[in-house]
């Protein structure tokens, strides 16, 4: 049962790290949500006439097209590869950002996101399954909490970059149409690049030798995937819904969806609350997304060092917890420092059980369709809490948000009751399970190419 470590793993690694990440880094850093909340700050409800709820209709429309969309295009990404699909789909997404600039009214900003939204659908569930192409699972959380933490600090760059795009005056446009034409422009020229230098997947990588491929397919085949490159059959993929443990996955999907996006698209408008003006709450988003990619990068490394998953999706939602339960039972005005800390908390829960919660699952799944399946579900299910949050930020509540803020916070506490639960139960079923076969298995243990059947395999292990 032991799996074998090839002495030039390491160095092969390393050189897909140095490749894959230059590229993928680029992805991320191209796609960022956080424009919208920015823009607010600066006058768009205001300049395209937008009343009552309309501006969180506007962010709601997104939700519907990236959920239905999502899993036809990660069928495509399956059947054409990832790093194809994945730089069309930027494209898109660049292209509709930069219409943004031409936007007069409602309608027409409501019709560009729900476009947005069908190009953006399917890009994070293909990055993950993209990354466990050439990640074995003891090396993907690191892995994607490098890529996210990327995104993180975009949206920080985002943050800096409006501070000084909102400072313009007298330009051809409203300043906050700078920032959709500087960052659309930007994700369509990635797009090209990315196209052209991403490998279709280990054993196609143009930078390895012949040998070194081998190497690379060896690698996933014991750890990561049952058949590698494995013919798309939605038939068998479907059957991972058989399994209670997807349903669990999915809920807590759900719990986390709420926090991640009411930071990522209300972030400023929280912030704002401190007493700022437009541009000092641009600048002073930066500082919480930079200590989220770091708090991210911290808990995606410990969870590979140790090879656990569950406890620190706990630790995540329980940041994410404190974080607004803080905010909303402190007065603000008279507690700045400690406001401002409870958005730093804010951002240190919601990036990093995302990661690990992908990568949780995925260490589960041996078979490639069914990943692929599953992820095209569960990331936009977390998206399409969106919906949620888009519509418990209420303008009328501001500046307290008291009904989003005690809402995010229960949906919080309540994803880490089922993580605890969920990774409970997998190490009460190992244990079962060696009981019945008088052994001590981990799933380490266990070759991957042996588990096409998941839990159905004797030898079957949770990863959790």
């Amino acid at each position: 049962f032991c799996i074998h470590h090839h002495p030039s793993h390491s160095s092969r690694l390393r050189f897909f790290h140095q490749h894959l990440a230059s590229a993928i880094k680029h992805l991320f850093n191209s796609l960022d949500k956080s424009n919208m909340g920015n823009a607010k700050t600066a006058g768009l409800a205001k300049d395209l006439g937008l009343v009552g709820h309309q501006y969180n209709l506007i962010l709601s429309i997104f939700f519907v097209p990236y959920v239905l969309t999502a899993p036809f295009l990660a069928a495509l990404g399956k059947k054409y590869g990832p790093s194809r699909v994945l730089p069309c789909m930027m494209f898109g997404f660049g292209t509709c950002t930069l219409m943004v600039v031409v936007v007069q009214n409602f309608g027409g900003l409501m019709a560009i996101r729900w476009f947005l939204g069908m190009c953006e659908s399917a890009f994070f569930p293909l990055v993950i399954y993209y990354q466990t192409m050439f990640y074995r699972r003891g090396e993907l959380a690191r892995r994607l909490a490098i890529f996210y933490a990327a995104q993180s600090i975009a949206s920080a760059f985002s943050g800096l970059l409006s501070f000084g795009v909102f400072q313009i005056e007298g330009g051809a446009l409203t300043n906050w149409r700078y920032l959709f034409v500087i960052e659309g422009s930007a994700t369509i020229i990635v797009s090209f690049f990315a196209f052209w230098y991403l490998p279709l997947s280990a054993a196609d990588a143009h930078f390895l030798t012949p040998e070194e491929r081998e190497i690379a397919v060896h690698r996933i085949q014991t750890d990561s995937s049952a058949v590698v490159n494995e013919e798309f059959k939605l038939g068998r993929a479907m059957t991972i819904f058989k399994h209670p443990t997807t349903w669990m996955f999915l809920a807590i999907e759900i719990c986390l969806g709420v926090p991640l996006q009411s930071v990522s698209l209300f972030l400023p408008q929280i912030v704002k609350r401190l007493g700022y003006g437009t541009i000092k709450t641009n600048l002073y988003t930066v500082a919480p997304n930079i200590t989220g990619a770091v708090m991210l990068l911290v808990l995606g490394f410990s969870s590979d060092l140790t090879r656990w998953r569950f406890p620190f999706v706990a630790l995540g939602f329980f940041f994410t917890f404190c974080g607004f339960v803080i905010y909303s039972a402190i007065d603000v005005t008279s507690s700045i420092t400690v406001a401002y800390f409870a958005t730093f908390m804010m951002t240190w829960g919601t990036s990093a059980p995302s990661v690990l919660l992908d990568v949780w699952y995925c260490n589960n799944i041996a078979d490639e369709n069914k990943r692929a399946v599953l992820t095209s579900i569960a990331v936009p299910m977390a998206n399409l809490m969106g919906v949620v949050s888009s519509n418990i930020f209420l303008d009328e509540e501001a500046p307290k948000y008291m009904t989003a803020l005690a809402t995010t916070a229960a949906f919080g506490g309540t994803g880490i009751v089922l993580t605890l639960l969920l990774g409970f139960w997998m190490i009460y079923d190992n244990r079962r399970r060696d009981r019945a076969q008088g052994v001590n298995l981990r799933a380490k243990d266990v070759p991957t190419e042996r588990l096409g059947d998941g839990p159905a395999a004797d030898e079957f292990r949770w990863f959790y």
